[in-house]
């Protein structure tokens, strides 16, 4: 049997050679589809992974009071503009707010573009300076890779501290360590107290490039008018959360003004709902890139199945003499269902091999980080050899039932 295989697997190879340009462009033409499996697959990947990190850092349990639910956010009604969280709203909250085993981080984003200077060296105007609590770091589950976080002092006396993203690491201090230097922001100096950890980039928001300075201080920096702050609790255990959600809301409630029968009219999201929300929107996605993977590899199984029934019909003769030569019906079938497999998984290999590079340089280009996509390559190899059987199976077939006499005599 095993040298049968081997016979078979030769001929077929042979065959493969013999029509070299044929077989090129079928196997394009099956790469093209699975190359589009797998890059939008490894996409996907990329994608959920990086969101669904971002937010499964500020663990389960944490919850943010905010403008707007998430659902509404990018359809809001315009009949119903909810306030903004201003510093009034956010004092008022912190000083009521009294549930036990929580805490309660505030933050706001001063700039997006802000210059920092160290010496005679100066960034870009690149980098995102934020106003926070003592809390923010844990709330918002931001590590320390180097120094100490801000203390219930440093916030309180509004000292000239900050905290700056490991991408400083690359050019204001790429020769020297940043403890205890001093770096200007807007023409205030600050102490360097900590370092954070690499956090990366989601969506061009690079969290490796900010600066992390006391709330009261960054509020005398920024005097924009309304200023949306952000509110963020943190229980220290899951099972306080319902509860910890439930005063929460009535404790806005009652800073906003409402009385019973209106609506909230701001957003209350746990963390853990986000993450599910978008798993719910990826895995729309992946359906979508499956229907359209599908459409793709469909046309290329039709492709497929036309040339091999092209070369049964050019190889009539050659079956004619197997089978004159005592070669039975499943040998024949079996050499040209082996060819189409092989062709089908050579077209699924470069597949693979095209789609993970190009998914990756999608994801590269977004900043999202890329890893192997073992279900997309399992699932391209799967794909293409489904392929290759579904378009295989007639040409082989018809192969196998060809008159041996009828075929000796074909031109």
């Amino acid at each position: 049997m095993f040298s049968l295989l081997r016979e078979n697997i030769r001929i077929a190879l042979d065959s493969i050679k013999g029509q070299l340009l044929r077989t090129i462009l079928t196997v394009l033409i099956i790469a093209i589809g699975i190359t589009a499996l797998v890059g939008i697959l490894t996409f996907l990947g990329a994608l959920e992974k990086t969101i669904t990190g971002d937010f499964a850092s500020m663990g389960a349990n944490t919850f943010n009071i905010q403008q707007y639910e998430f659902t509404t956010r990018g359809n809001r009604n315009r009949e119903k503009i909810n306030p903004i969280i201003n510093y009034r709203n956010v004092r008022q909250f912190k000083d009521k707010f009294k549930y036990p085993f929580s805490k309660t981080s505030v933050s706001f984003t001063g700039t997006r573009n802000a210059e920092v200077k160290y010496e005679s060296e100066k960034t870009d105007p690149e980098v995102s300076v934020l106003g926070i609590n003592e809390n923010y770091l844990e709330n918002t589950g931001t590590e320390i890779e180097n120094g100490r976080n801000f203390t219930f002092f440093d916030i309180e006396n509004n000292n000239k501290v900050c905290l700056i993203g490991s991408d400083f690491k690359k050019n204001l201090f790429k020769n020297t360590t940043s403890i205890d230097k001093t770096i200007s922001i807007r023409g205030v100096k600050f102490r360097i107290i900590g370092v954070l950890e690499s956090k990366g980039a989601t969506f061009r928001n690079n969290q490796d490039l900010r600066v992390l300075i006391p709330l009261q201080v960054a509020r005398s920096i920024f005097t924009l008018p309304n200023i949306n702050y952000n509110i963020s609790v943190k229980v220290d255990d899951k099972q306080f959360l319902e509860g910890a959600q439930d005063q929460a809301i009535v404790t806005f409630r009652n800073i906003r003004g409402l009385n019973p029968v209106e609506e909230n009219n701001f957003g209350l999201e746990r963390s853990d709902d986000l993450i599910n929300r978008i798993s719910s929107i990826t895995g729309y996605l992946y359906w979508a890139a499956w229907i359209i993977s599908i459409i793709t590899i469909f046309g290329s199984s039709i492709a497929l199945m036309n040339i091999m029934l092209v070369s049964v019909t050019e190889r009539t003769r050659e079956i004619g003499v197997r089978k004159a030569l005592g070669a039975k019906k499943r040998t024949i079938s079996g050499q040209f269902f082996l060819e189409t497999v092989l062709i089908g998984q050579l077209g699924g290999l470069i597949g693979i091999i095209l789609g993970i590079i190009a998914g990756g340089i999608a994801a590269y280009a977004l900043d999202f980080p890329f890893a192997v996509p073992w279900l997309a390559i399992i699932a391209a190899v799967i794909t293409s050899f489904l392929t290759a059987v579904v378009s295989g199976s007639y040409p082989a077939l018809k192969a196998a039932k060809q008159d041996p006499i009828e075929s000796l005599r074909y031109e």
